[in-house]
């Protein structure tokens, strides 16, 4: 099996629960398990019981859509904004006729920068992030299982079969890229695949599979760009106005005998609250986005199996496993793989909840896979 050895690193291997199935961690007895269950099974109440795996992917993929027209929305705003600081800041323009061409025009640069920018992301994206991942493609002869349950998982899907990678590490963890199905990846690690069996294994690159189908990759590339044109206009604003030092603009600003001293005070406070904001509105809209797809990677990774258990099983191997990816990793990439592999999310067992997360609470994930099996 290309020289994996299973048990890597003198793990404790797998308890079997009674019923004769893997367990879903190391270690069934401990507190900290028995505190997780319990969790686990408050949250599986909260969700009605007619629930089906359709009704996760209808639910997840209308709240993604309305989190993409937030994004862009407030990435038309600071263009906007910008436009109307430039009329009213650098040619004293204080009526809103005035202003009206400028925000148009800083919209309309808004749009076509934030194209340019996700063009460039589109075709560059995925081989840089491979290098860096340090991961190697493995065919059928390197592989027959995994490169076997990748290809079920892709006929299930009714897709391309993706190129197959390993990465290096001995951490439970797996990713997709690509910027399309036709070029798409799955990537798992070396641990990954050494301490799943089968059926998890299959669940997990169901997952990824389920994210190359709902072109997750496409949109996250949208999103990461779309940030990091806001996080750049903001900071440029900011920079232009230090370094101005307040000065500039027509004496028909300043004078203001129609009220456009007003406007321009207005405009500039408005301006600067929004380029304070609208980075940290950015990095909430895309962390929210993250975990959206994350619900929907899972639900599709269902659709795919049949076998939500199994599912339910990964996840909590792999929130079990403390063993942090930050040889690989960083926080730009994060974002991309099946648990967050950053040595904090990892620390906490994956249960970290908040605005700035890219991934859902493990046990969250859990509870909404399990309930789709009452």
């Amino acid at each position: 099996m290309g020289g994996i050895e299973r048990n890597p690193g003198g793990r404790v291997p797998r308890e079997p629960a009674r019923d004769g199935r893997p367990a879903p961690t190391g270690d069934l007895g401990s507190d900290p398990a028995r505190e997780r269950s319990a969790r686990i099974a408050r949250e599986i109440h909260a969700y009605p019981g007619t629930i089906t795996f359709r009704d996760l992917i209808r639910k997840n993929k209308r709240q993604s859509v309305v989190l993409i027209v937030m994004m862009l929305m407030l990435g038309g705003l600071v263009g906007a904004a910008l436009g109307a600081v430039a009329a009213a800041y650098g040619r004293g323009a204080a009526r809103p006729e005035d202003l009206l061409p400028s925000v148009v025009l800083g919209l309309v640069a808004a749009v076509i920068v934030g194209g340019l920018g996700a063009m460039w992301s589109w075709f560059s994206g995925s081989d840089a992030i491979l290098r860096m991942m340090g991961a190697r493609q493995v065919g059928q002869r390197d592989d027959p299982e995994l490169y076997n349950v990748v290809d079920e998982m892709r006929i299930a899907a009714g897709l391309p079969m993706p190129r197959v990678y390993l990465i290096d590490d001995t951490a439970l963890n797996a990713f997709a890229t690509g910027r399309d199905p036709e070029h798409a990846v799955v990537a798992v690690t070396k641990g990954l695949r050494a301490m799943l069996p089968r059926d998890e294994l299959q669940a997990v690159v169901a997952h990824e599979m389920s994210h190359v189908r709902h072109l997750d990759i496409r949109f996250a590339m949208l999103m990461a760009t779309m940030v990091g044109l806001i996080v750049f206009a903001c900071d440029a604003f900011r920079r232009i106005i230090w370094y101005s030092g307040g000065r500039g603009g027509s004496g028909r600003r300043s004078s203001g005998k129609d009220g456009g001293g007003v406007v321009v005070v207005v405009i500039f406070v408005v301006a600067i609250v929004l380029m304070i904001i609208a980075p940290i509105f950015a990095r909430i809209i895309q962390m929210a986005y993250s975990r959206e797809r994350e619900y929907l990677a899972d639900a599709g990774a269902v659709e795919l199996t049949r076998d939500p258990e199994a599912l339910a099983r990964a996840l909590a191997r792999i929130a079990g496993d403390r063993e942090p990816l930050v040889e690989v990793a960083n926080r730009g990439t994060a974002h991309m793989f099946i648990a967050n592999p950053l040595k904090k999310a990892r620390a906490a067992g994956q249960s970290i909840d908040s605005l700035f997360t890219s991934h859902p609470p493990m046990e969250k994930r859990i509870a909404r896979i399990l309930a789709l099996t009452r």
